[in-house]
């Protein structure tokens, strides 16, 4: 056994888990400053192959450069962001300042509903016990409602604090359009730095990496956009309050497959009934849910993701929480191909496991069972 623990297998051992821990301090250090590079890597990452496939026509019989590709690739991308930002922005704040200010009426509401059910707690508990939990249920019910309206507040607030930075939103781009350009040269200086003993091994590694975390940037992100778009104008014509809004949500969340359709639909839902008070009106909302987690499930997810993911919703759920936790929003963003990346090493790990003595170690083949 302890022979498979060679010299060699200890440095590597240490030399890759400091340049992880190397890595993590790095981003802490400095997470305050790292969101534009981090979103102009995100962007150029996500663009490459549409530079890629430009470079490829011609113009007075010459290939269009790298640079001047990169240029009008990201030019037409950050102007058709602009405008949709300005479109979206404005009234998915205003539903966001008007749901914020409806929440008391709703705590309201959620009581007239549930007084019968304190009524019979009441009747069994004892008066004096009924009357502490019908204003025990008033209170929690308030102060649930009012911390919701306090949350969206501060979302709106941090959003508009957020667009005032325009730092990020000057040096984004810039990033993004260097990124862009040196893309090849960026890879090629990184495979020459790759260990000639263990190229193989690990350029295999870092191809499976690139499909994954392609898969999702590429794949799952333009599904949770397609879905954030359908939801919003499908719920705006139902005449649905917040509908923008909610449909919004629904498909920002939706990059954590099943979440954003599960928690949209239990939202419009519970805003319908409130709405209207009919079960027409909130089986025709909750129509357009399973509709759209059907169109997902059968067309967009197959035809935009296939295989590539490879990532278990639950997996992309704790690497969100985790990286929203420990680093902030540059944690978030960088969350997923973190998750990808230690989704393919712990596969390649077990499978070096398997292979050691220390899983085989009694001397059984790979057709003989385990007892």
């Amino acid at each position: 056994m302890s022979q498979s623990f060679t010299p060699a297998t200890r440095n590597q051992v240490m030399f890759w888990g400091g340049a992880t821990l190397l890595f993590l301090v790095f981003v802490y250090l400095f997470r305050g400053m790292l969101l534009p590079f981090v979103l102009g890597i995100l962007i150029a990452y996500l663009l490459d192959p549409v530079v890629v496939r430009l470079m490829r026509l011609k113009f007075r019989e010459r290939h269009i450069p790298r640079g001047a590709a990169a240029l009008m690739i990201l030019s037409v991308f950050v102007l058709v962001t602009g405008i949709v930002a300005a479109m979206v922005l404005p009234l998915a704040y205003r539903e966001m300042a008007q749901l914020a200010n409806a929440l008391p009426g709703y705590a309201d509401k959620i009581w007239t509903m549930l007084a019968p059910y304190a009524s019979w707690a009441q009747e069994r508990l004892g008066r004096a016990d009924g009357e502490t939990l019908q204003q025990g249920l008033q209170s929690h019910i308030g102060k649930i409602l009012s911390a919701g309206g306090g949350v969206l507040a501060g979302i709106a607030a941090g959003g508009a604090a957020v667009a005032g930075f325009i730092t990020t939103f000057v040096l984004t781009p810039i990033v993004a359009y260097y990124m862009m350009k040196e893309w090849p040269a960026m890879k090629e200086w990184v495979d020459r730095l790759l260990p000639r003993k263990h190229y193989d091994t690990i350029h295999g590694l870092l191809r499976q990496i690139d499909r994954k975390v392609a898969g999702f940037v590429r794949g799952q992100l333009t599904v949770a956009f397609i879905l954030a778009v359908v939801y919003a104008v499908a719920l705006s014509l139902a005449g649905l309050d917040y509908g923008f809004l909610i449909g919004l949500m629904a498909g920002a969340l939706s990059i954590i497959p099943m979440v954003g359709s599960t928690i949209g639909l239990i939202t419009a839902v519970a805003v319908a009934w409130f709405q209207a008070g009919t079960w027409t009106y909130t089986v025709l909302i909750a129509a357009i849910f399973l509709i759209g987690q059907f169109i997902e499930g059968n067309f967009l997810s197959p035809k935009l993701l296939g295989d590539s993911v490879g990532l278990h919703p639950l997996w992309i759920m704790f690497a969100l929480l985790a990286g929203g936790a420990l680093f902030g929003i540059v944690g978030m963003l960088l969350a997923v191909p973190v998750a990808a990346i230690i989704g393919v090493l712990a596969g390649f790990a077990i499978k070096v496991y398997k292979k050691s003595p220390f899983y085989n170690e009694n001397g059984l083949t790979k057709n003989t069972p385990a007892p």
